[in-house]
């Protein structure tokens, strides 16, 4: 579990693309996580596309490190699907996190680039996509082979935030 500690934000890539036994090792890795009442909302959008690239790094103030990435990683929600839709967006979040942690095991650098909860992102992102309706963008996972070895994390555990109930 040291992608844990060692997992940092990446947004430059060398020009190399990803493997596609990679990308798929991503996929499952993010399709592992956990989700309420196993509900599993999610799908996920592989974009290597220069074109589309670049419109979805328009679609954030943020996201400008979309257009050099190899591949862009969109996940995606269907709320009507859900037995649960209040914890869509949680379960997203859990799905990308193991995402990173998979992209840091595989010797990939990746970043989450947060679009929801921001309608309008999320809309923008989903017009580039060309969504069926009812399906929502949730975040631009740029990922690629890190352009420099990436900076170590600094240790964030904080004794002072943890409270034992006895």
């Amino acid at each position: 579990m040291n992608s844990i500690f060692h997992r940092t934000s990446v947004r430059s890539y060398l020009p190399r693309p990803v493997e596609q036994e990679k990308v798929e090792q991503l996929l499952r890795a993010a399709m592992a996580a956990p989700s309420a009442g196993n509900q599993q909302p999610w799908s996920f959008y592989v974009v290597t596309d220069p074109a589309v690239m670049e419109a979805l790094a328009g679609c954030s103030p943020y996201a400008g490190c979309v257009k050099a990435a190899p591949l862009v990683i969109v996940p995606c929600y269907r709320e009507a699907i859900c037995r649960h839709p209040e914890f869509a967006q949680i379960d997203l979040s859990a799905s990308v996190e193991n995402l990173l942690l998979e992209a840091d095991a595989l010797g990939l650098g990746a970043v989450w680039l947060g679009i929801a909860p921001r309608t309008e992102r999320m809309a923008a992102v989903g017009e580039v996509l060309h969504l069926p309706e009812g399906e929502t963008a949730f975040a631009l996972i740029p990922c690629g082979y890190p352009a420099a070895a990436p900076r170590a994390q600094e240790d964030r555990f904080d004794q002072s935030r943890v409270r034992y109930v006895k």
